[in-house]
């Protein structure tokens, strides 16, 4: 006896079909929910695609790795020491806008990055400027290891900033913004990211400093 409710060949296959599609476009509705709703809750700043994308074409030959991006980033709330160990956030430097730069003295890559870094803040650090290095020598000695680093080479216009907790850098990791060190944030005088670079880059270069003065512009340049 025939059952006359049977699904006829290939019904079953088709509706089998309709459902996987029903399904899959449930996951990418809430997917995009989510994704907008975290945009939401992660972006502290305006997008700023004029500005990245003047210092991402300025970034070329030594800082070809500097990649702009402006999507609304921010760092105003970043914690970390200076050397007498009072705490600050990014945002106690507002006004100016900031080269951040994370090292250790362990770091090799770090330790040949310096000295073009301390020239560059030599030449451009002023009221509407800063290098700031944050160091990430953990443990309770770690303060004392970056400032012997530091005196041992006399650096003059790179002031002791560290984070031993290494807290400020997990958030790095955690947003995707960085991966090892060295590793550099490009900010605004709002603490808005601009730019990131992973790795070393020789920044007392032209090339470096193009990428400075397309942050601040060319009237703000310190002269001597």
């Amino acid at each position: 006896m025939t059952d006359m409710h049977a699904l006829r060949p290939g019904a079953f296959s088709r509706v089998r079909l309709l459902v996987t599609l029903g399904v899959a476009g449930l996951a990418v509705a809430i997917a995009a929910w989510m994704w907008l709703s975290n945009a939401e809750v992660a972006r502290e700043c305006p997008l700023q695609t004029e500005a990245a994308a003047a210092i991402d074409a300025a970034a070329v030959g030594e800082l070809a790795a500097l990649n702009g991006t402006g999507e609304g980033q921010g760092y105003a709330s970043l914690a970390f020491k200076d050397a007498k160990g009072a705490d600050l956030t990014i945002g106690d430097f507002k006004g100016k806008a900031l080269l951040v730069n994370f090292w250790a003295s362990w770091c090799v890559p770090c330790r040949e990055e310096m000295p073009a870094l301390d020239a560059l803040a030599t030449k451009y650090n002023s009221d509407s400027f800063m290098v700031l290095p944050i160091n990430l020598d953990i443990g309770e000695n770690g303060l004392a290891k970056a400032n012997k680093f530091l005196a041992d080479n006399g650096f003059a216009n790179l002031p002791l900033y560290a984070d031993n907790t290494f807290v400020a850098f997990d958030h790095l990791k955690q947003q995707a913004v960085a991966v090892g060190l060295p590793a550099t944030l490009i900010l605004d005088e709002n603490g808005c990211e601009l730019a990131v670079l992973q790795g070393p880059a020789e920044w007392h270069t032209p090339d470096g400093e193009a990428v400075v003065e397309a942050l601040i512009g060319p009237a703000r340049v310190r002269t001597h």
